[in-house]
């Protein structure tokens, strides 16, 4: 109801304003006094109950300013500038609304998201049945793709559980008979049945719920900024308009004060930076859900992130193909691609598309069957291929050395690995892993070049996982096997030493993204339970927009500041002035005009990016043509990997092929590569940087590059098996590895560079 109070009354202030110009442009001045006194009047209402509800809670702020200004104004016959005040007033109370509706609908969208309705195993079939109905001991059935309504132990013999929503571990877990399910999390193999172990309103999801709703509750409302310094200038008016009619004896001096202290700088300048904050925000694909979390944000001290798709891709993503010694490694995605189309899994879709992305031609397998959490098997071109984990493949059998040597390269990168054998033969293997997002180094260097001290990564993820992260991108700390609640509790000791935000996607995040003082939400992938816990949601699917959020905040609080600091100083200038007798009323008016254009003029220039020292800036389209040719690159650089890998057990026949393929890719693409960039790329580049010499040691990576790529053609010059021993095949690998090491990284520190002088916007 309060709502709709205010949106009337800014509608009745905008319309008295509209009608009192039209009136007095007819000639008529007294009418158009009287309709914007008609149109403050119930403004003037509304704040007095405003300040005496603030004046019983201890605070005094702008609102004080707002009503003597208002006030004044009209005894003194200034209606136009009474409505003015009134409708800036009325409209910012409107748009604080706005934030605050923004937050309780997606509040609700959170709750709404939990399950509803369970479907109860009956001696009679099969009964869907609320979700708050189901009692401890109650057999429940999970269809695939469905969310496991509540808490409970799985009854069938096993089940294929996605629960990175939870713990943040990205690959899907393969949970027995008798082991645990929780609510929330997805059932992405086939049909299971578990047996309640507690009721809705106590398991895992509803807790998070709970959290998520008392967590953003508990939060402060947000102060306006301008209050703070309304207790300096509301004080100094009313000092420097009594001493002016004390001294000179004529109200009229006290009335041009008054007017000179109308409080639109006050008033105008925090929201308009904010909202122009925000809409710059937006067109970088940043949704910031009102101005209190903008200003918060520009205070961040500590940031905390998430892993699982947060600082690393999430999901399943493709690492290595790892052939059988003799064998190819196309053939063994081909076959893994081609008999994967037949599964619904998260991994099975993840080896497709790499297998397409690489151009292979997949054929369609027949008489497939799956064993849900182990792996599939069936028939394509007339052979029986199986594709699953080790024990699946190899049964009671020890792998072979070249197999236990795939294991080993999988635990050391935390991945997941997937044997395919062909007519029971082992041939190859996938490993599959999340990696770290291209763009997550130069975010967390671009937060500390904001000024956040602390950088943090909290995760439900393995220790010796978490710990590879934060040591490539040099955090500050690193807490692994957190659950939801332990996450809250992390959040919570550091806010209670700093302003902190916490960033993450999933839903085990969303209780400690509404418990930080900020939390910010990778969104791009569709609504999830952290997007509604939110105050500031990624929109588009770019790490990186978490550090321009907090430059984009600091940007619009510094202006807001300024704008407010120099509106005030100005207004003291003239208040002095008018107190002096300089400026009479209307003149003090006009002059108060003048500073409020200028006011929000400044406010204004929270829309754009800080200016630069006149450098320009590279378009942005070629910044991203030059990452699309290092991503092209990277394909390269994963085939040259796989080749020194497995070089590792080749013969010196299968030696020599793999050496002379190497060489070409070095050679030919990669070399080539580096060549264009020293000849073409960093010239243009030059027009862009401000430190013309700043390429100087780019320039050193492509020498150095190009030094490896020829001792790599001096070992492929006329190799030949007989020739080919195990030092020199050490060698070709050293020089393989140091290439792929060295490119990788110079592509890093060339990214850097693009972001640093592309266009923002």
């Amino acid at each position: 109801m309060e709502r709709i109070v205010r949106r009337a009354l800014v509608a009745a202030a905008l319309a008295a304003l509209a009608v009192g110009i039209a009136a007095r442009l007819l000639g008529a001045q007294t009418t158009a006094d009287l309709i914007w006194a008609a149109g403050t009047l119930p403004i003037i209402a509304a704040l007095i109950v405003s300040m005496l509800r603030d004046l019983m809670n201890g605070r005094l702020g702008v609102d004080a300013v707002a009503l003597i200004s208002m006030s004044a104004a009209l005894v003194m016959g200034q209606g136009l500038a009474a409505v003015v005040v009134a409708v800036m007033y009325a409209g910012g109370n409107v748009l604080e609304d706005f934030a605050v509706g923004r937050a309780e609908r997606d509040l609700r969208s959170l709750v709404d998201r939990a399950p509803r309705s369970a479907h109860k195993c009956l001696d009679d079939g099969i009964r869907d049945i609320p979700v708050e109905d189901v009692e401890i001991g109650d057999r429940v059935l999970v269809r695939a793709g469905e969310i496991v309504p509540v808490d409970g132990i799985i009854s069938s013999p096993d089940a294929m559980i996605d629960e990175s929503a939870l713990t943040g571990e990205p690959m899907p877990v393969h949970r027995r008979q008798d082991e645990t399910a929780r609510s929330g999390t997805l059932n992405s193999g086939g049909t299971f049945a578990l047996t309640a172990t507690a009721r809705a309103g106590e398991s895992t999801y509803a807790g998070i719920v709970r959290m998520a709703t008392a967590a953003q509750t508990a939060k402060a409302p947000f102060v306006r900024m301008a209050d703070r310094y309304a207790l300096l200038l509301l004080p100094f008016a009313l000092a420097v308009a009594g001493g002016a009619w004390l001294i000179s004896g004529d109200p009229i001096r006290a009335l041009a004060v008054l007017v000179t202290a109308t409080p639109c700088p006050l008033i105008l300048a925090a929201p308009v930076a904010f909202v122009a904050g925000l809409s710059r925000a937006a067109r970088r694909g940043i949704l910031i859900k009102g101005g209190g979390a903008l200003e918060t944000l520009a205070r961040t001290h500590t940031v905390i992130f998430d892993k699982t798709g947060t600082l690393t891709v999430g999901g399943a993503r493709l690492v290595a193909t790892e052939p059988a010694p003799g064998g190819n490694a196309d053939d063994v995605l081909r076959l893994a691609g081609s008999l994967e189309q037949a599964s619904q899994h998260i991994v099975a879709a993840a080896i497709v598309a790499s297998a397409v992305g690489k151009g292979l031609h997949l054929e369609m397998p027949l008489n497939v069957r799956e064993s849900m959490g182990s792996g599939l098997e069936g028939e394509i071109g007339g052979r029986r291929v199986r594709a699953g984990s080790h024990p699946f493949i190899y049964g009671s059998t020890k792998p072979e050395d070249w197999a236990l040597r795939v294991l080993r390269r999988a635990a050391w990168r935390s991945a997941l690995t997937i044997f395919v054998s062909v007519d029971g033969k082992a041939i190859g293997a996938l490993l599959l892993g999340d990696e770290l997002r291209r763009e997550s180094p130069r975010t967390v260097q671009a937060l500390r070049t904001c000024g956040v001290r602390r950088i943090l990564m909290v995760t439900g993820d393995r220790v010796d996982a978490a710990e590879t992260i934060g040591i490539a991108l040099d955090l500050d700390a690193v807490l692994a096997d957190r659950g939801p609640a332990d996450k809250v509790d992390a959040v919570a000791a550091e806010q209670r030493l700093h302003c902190t935000v916490m960033v993450g996607d999933g839903i085990n995040d969303a209780p400690a993204l509404a418990r930080a003082d900020v939390g910010v939400a990778m969104g791009a992938r569709g609504a999830s339970a952290s997007s509604e816990a939110a105050d500031v949601v990624i929109l588009v699917d770019r790490l990186d927009r978490v550090s321009d959020a907090v430059e984009i905040a600091q940007r619009a609080r510094r202006i807001a500041m300024q704008s407010i600091l120099a509106g005030m100083a100005m207004s003291a200038v003239a208040m002095l002035a008018a107190a002096a007798g300089w400026l009479a009323p209307v003149a003090g008016a006009l002059t108060q005009e003048v500073i409020d254009v200028a006011v929000i003029l400044n406010a204004l220039r929270a829309l754009g990016p800080a200016r630069g020292s006149g450098r320009q800036h590279m378009p942005a389209r070629a910044a991203n043509r030059l990452r699309e040719e290092h991503e092209r690159l990277e394909l390269l650089l994963d085939r040259l990997r796989a080749i020194a890998d497995a070089l590792d057990t080749a013969t010196p026949n299968d030696a020599v092929p793999l050496i002379l393929e190497a060489g070409r890719i070095v050679s030919g693409p990669i070399v080539g590569h580096e060549r264009n960039d020293e000849t073409d790329v960093y010239p243009r580049l030059l027009e862009f940087l401000a430190d013309k010499h700043g390429l100087g040691a780019m320039s050193r990576a492509h020498r150095e590059i190009l030094h490896q790529s020829r001792l790599l053609g001096r070992i492929t010059d006329g190799l030949d098996p007989a020739h080919v021993d195990f030092y020199l095949v050490r060698d070709a690998q050293r020089v393989m590895e140091s290439i792929e090491a060295l490119v990788r990284l110079h592509n890093a520190q060339e990214e850097e560079i693009f972001e640093h002088v592309a266009a923002k916007e």
